[in-house]
Formats: C-alpha cells, structure tokens, sequence
C-alpha cells in the first residue's frame, strides 16, 4: 500500500483476525514440514493383543468364582462356547488391571450424591475396587448361606444365588454405595462385552461370539454384500489382525 493510500475495511479485519492466529501458533510451536510425510508410521496401529496366561487382576479365587459366573450368564449350548470357554473372565480381569478398572478417564473427585437409577454408579469406587469388594461378598453370603465358596456350589444353586442378586431377593453386604443389583448389572455387562468384543482383548475366543449372532468383524470391504438384504453374510469374520489361516503369497 502507498503512502496516504487509506486501508480498507476489508483489509483491517483480515490484518486484526490474524493476530489470535499468529499468537496461537507461537504457543502451539507451529512447524513447517517440507520433504516428508505430514504424519507418523504406524500412529494409527491396532491395541496390542493382551496376554492370555494367568490373572492379572483377580486372586486365584476370585477367578474361580468369575469363571462360574460368566459361564451360567453365558452357558454353553448346541449353538456356542459359554462364557468361561469364551474367555469372558479373562477379557474382564485385563479389563480391570487397565484404564477401565482404574476409571482413569473418568472424572472421579467429590462431592458424591446419590444418582437416579438411569445415572449409573455415583461414588467414590472404581471398578477394580467394585468387583473386588462384591466378590468378597458374594462369597460371604454363599458361606453363611452354604457354608462354600460361589465356586463350589452346584450349578442350580448358582443359579438360584444369581438370580436373586439380579432382581433383588439377595441383598449383599456392600459398601461405599454400592448396590447388589448394580454390582450384579457390572458384571452382566462386563460378560456380554467379553463374548462380543474383538478377541485382542481376550475374550470373544476363536470369534465365538461373532459366529454365534454372524458379525463379520474387521472386514475391509462388504460392496459385494451391501444389496443383498436379509441374506446371510457367506465368509467367515475377521478379527482386527485378520485370520490365522491367512498366509502371504511367496
């Protein structure tokens, strides 16, 4: 522009909405990126699979009684595997040595006020610290009632025990907040995820559950099947790192 040239309206604005911009940018330590690609190999990878030895989280009885559980929530029938040969429990227990069992990403400070039914759990606990004490007990309860571990009851009296945490016949010895039928809902939850979820995360054992409803899983392309309503899907699923009967071409 030259001298006594009078700027614009135009150009005002456009100079003045720079400048958030420009001091954004020198906090952000904005950099120029010339001669490679604008981002990193391999950011965007799948989760690692979880290890599918031993307990990371449950004590050696905890197991036991979590490996019932989920096998009478998800018993084994003509059509699948239960729950327990589903790796259910397994998926579980990775869960609560995680994130999850943690509540790392959600808000967990007080105060702490009774919630609606439809809001979920309101306290302090996290769901390590939920299962840990509901296992606790449930096994209380089985040993005044029977005078045995959950484990070690038969499959009718599991059942039967089952039942009544759901719908509220058996009240268990909780704290901190804690319902039966919540801790009961936790768990049922929990089972359902495992049998469903992809089988890196240690349940849904050989793509059980997928099989069992015909999801396809991580499949990369359905454009051959989109128009074929109400027809079942012909191929096998696929869990995010593919089949084990996959093999590359020499």
């Amino acid at each position: 522009m030259s001298r006594g040239q009078t700027p614009s309206r135009r150009r005002f604005l456009a100079s003045a909405s720079a400048l958030p911009i420009l001091a954004f940018a020198g906090h952000a330590q904005a950099r120029t990126i010339s001669g490679r690609l604008p981002w990193e190999a391999f950011a965007g990878d799948p989760p690692k699979p979880v290890n599918p030895a031993g307990w990371y989280f449950f004590s050696p009885n905890e197991a036991a009684a979590m490996e019932v559980i989920v096998d009478r929530l998800i018993p084994a029938d003509h059509l699948s595997v239960g729950g327990k040969d589903a790796g259910c429990a397994v998926y579980i227990d990775r869960q609560l040595a995680g994130d999850f069992g943690k509540s790392t990403r959600l808000y967990m400070k007080g105060p702490f006020a009774k919630g609606l039914p439809t809001q979920g759990y309101q306290n302090a606990l996290t769901p390590a610290g939920r299962y840990r004490e509901g296992l606790r007990a449930l096994d209380d309860y089985t040993h005044t009632a029977q005078g045995k571990n959950f484990a070690q009851l038969t499959g009718a009296q599991q059942d039967e025990i089952l039942q009544g945490l759901e719908d509220g016949k058996i009240e268990l010895k909780l704290a901190s907040g804690l319902s039966t039928r919540s801790f009961f809902e936790l768990m049922l939850q929990n089972t359902m995820e495992g049998f469903f979820a992809d089988p890196l995360y240690g349940g849904n054992k050989g793509l059980a559950g997928w099989k069992l409803v015909g999801f396809p899983g991580a499949r990369y392309d359905y454009r051959d099947h989109v128009s074929k309503h109400n027809q079942p899907y012909p191929l096998p699923p696929v869990s995010i790192y593919g089949r084990g009967d996959w093999s590359v071409p020499g």
